[in-house]
């Protein structure tokens, strides 16, 4: 069976894509091939390019257009290849490419040439590394550099959708840094961003991978915890109030700064939804507070 192939629907993609016959002569090259190299179409075509045009090497430098060539492998027995090689842009430096070639079939199944898509690895890293930082834009508290509100309330619908699915069992907590507006009031909103900073590092220093804590607003904070039990969940709120209680602030000239938070929580349940969940944990966050503060309540 013949394969046949659209040189309009080539001339569309954004990747690099060529064409020869079983000599290796250029008899198509898109306009994804331009943009990589260099070359324009009228520069290429009819050309063979074992010539040594694109001067293929791999990262030891070893020229592939006489030796391991891609191309040349799949017209000889029709295997797909693909590879991690290093072109020769038109204006003389190299560009990392993937190379995958396809070979080509005539009615008579008797292969008649090869395709060779390759595509710029250095957009991919541009495209993963902007990926990233939007990630960070996105689901980062910019102070703290922690998870923000955003990224906890999309895990915490995630965590619900395995509890219905799977019955996975999770616990939310949300703590307070105690008597916050004072120390804003008294040392300034400079020295506070560095109390919430300490706080966001002691937190998320000490719970599990699997965990998240994210800064909610303010001098909140907020967790999600994979935990059986609310005896479990008090054991975790217990530890991380301890932790931040033994932590403080000093600046040189100043009083030593104690920091202590209190903490509420609840367990998820069958009848539980995320803002029931939230109002269920502030709930036990009130009590925390009204009842001396520096202390965990489970409801």
């Amino acid at each position: 069976m013949a394969v046949s192939y659209d040189y309009k629907l080539m001339e569309q993609l954004f990747e690099g894509v060529y064409v020869v016959d079983t000599h290796r002569r250029i008899i198509f090259w898109n306009q994804g091939s331009e943009r990589i190299t260099g070359y324009t179409s009228q520069e290429v075509v009819n050309k063979f390019c074992h010539n040594n045009l694109l001067q293929h090497v791999d990262e030891t430098g070893k020229l592939l257009c006489f030796h391991g060539c891609p191309l040349h492998h799949t017209i000889e027995t029709g295997e797909i290849q693909q590879a991690h090689v290093f072109l020769r842009h038109k204006e003389g430096y190299r560009v990392p490419v993937s190379v995958k070639s396809i070979p080509l079939y005539n009615e008579s199944n008797v292969i008649v040439g090869a395709i060779e898509v390759f595509t710029d690895e250095r957009f991919q890293r541009e495209i993963m590394n902007e990926n990233e930082l939007l990630k960070d834009e996105i689901m980062k508290d910019p102070l703290t550099q922690i998870a923000n509100r955003r990224f906890f309330e999309f895990s915490l619908k995630k965590k619900i959708e395995q509890y219905q699915i799977f019955s996975k069992s999770f616990g939310v907590l949300m703590f307070d840094i105690d008597h916050f507006k004072y120390v804003n009031d008294t040392y300034g909103h400079v020295l506070g961003d560095e109390i919430l900073k300490l706080v966001a590092k002691s937190l998320v220093s000490n719970i599990k991978t699997y965990d998240v804590i994210s800064r909610w607003g303010g001098e909140e904070f907020v967790g999600l915890f994979e935990v059986e039990s609310e005896e479990a969940l008090l054991s975790i709120a217990e530890r991380l109030r301890n932790i931040v209680a033994e932590s403080s602030f000093k600046e040189e000239g100043k009083p030593e700064i104690k920091i202590t938070i209190s903490i509420g929580g609840t367990m998820m349940g069958p009848l539980c939804h995320d803002k029931l969940l939230i109002e269920k944990a502030d709930q036990a966050l009130y009590q925390s507070k009204l009842t001396g503060r520096n202390k965990t309540t489970i409801v």
